[in-house]
Formats: structure tokens, sequence, C-alpha cells
């Protein structure tokens, strides 16, 4: 996009790319700041939106530590969240054998 504004993502995105490894967000965002020369009565709000934008930009991968990479050069495994459920094995019933059946509620004890 010609004169297009680059966003406070976009900044980041190309500090990462020169910097070739993971960054912690307080450097991160400094860098952000003098790049895009943000006024200092701005850097409080900004901040708030900069950190809000890059959890929902898609290129990058948070890390440990509240450090932040570039998503493509994290394995699958280093930047995916569990999308299962931590299970108490306590909580966890055996499984039913052949021919056992469950005990529905039924009547005014159905759900």
């Amino acid at each position: 996009m010609v004169g297009a504004k680059q966003t406070m993502t976009d900044a980041a995105y190309n500090i990462m790319l020169k910097r070739k490894k993971e960054m912690e967000f307080p450097k991160l965002w400094a860098e952000v700041a003098k790049s895009m020369k943000i006024p200092e009565e701005k850097l409080s709000r900004k901040k708030r939106q900069f950190y809000a934008d890059l959890m929902e930009d898609r290129r990058f991968a948070a890390l440990k530590g509240n450090k932040w990479d570039l998503r493509s050069r994290r394995s699958y495994k280093e930047v995916s969240t569990e999308t299962e459920p931590d299970i108490d094995e306590d909580d966890v019933t055996e499984e039913f054998e052949d021919g056992d059946v469950l005990d529905l509620p039924k009547g005014e004890d159905e759900y």
C-alpha cells in the first residue's frame, strides 16, 4: 500500500526480522515506540494497545518469560496452546465394560 501508515505490529515485525531472535516485551515496546516516534504522553495508552494487538497478531508468538518471537521461527509445539482441558485422574471414572449401561435420570429427575 502506497502511503499507508505503518501499524505498531508492523513496526514490531520489522524489528524482529532484523533481530533474528526473541525479545522481552519491554525492549520490543521501547524499540517500537522509538521507531514510531510515539509522544511521551501517549506511551502508556499505546503500550496497552500494542500488547493487545500483539496478542491478536498471528505473526507473533508469546513465549515464557514475557518474551516474543516471530511465529515462523518457532516450532508448532512451542507456539500451540493446549486445547485439551486438564483432567484430574480422580475425576475420571473407569471405562464401561460391555453390557454396562448408564443410569440416566428419567421423569421428573430428567435434566
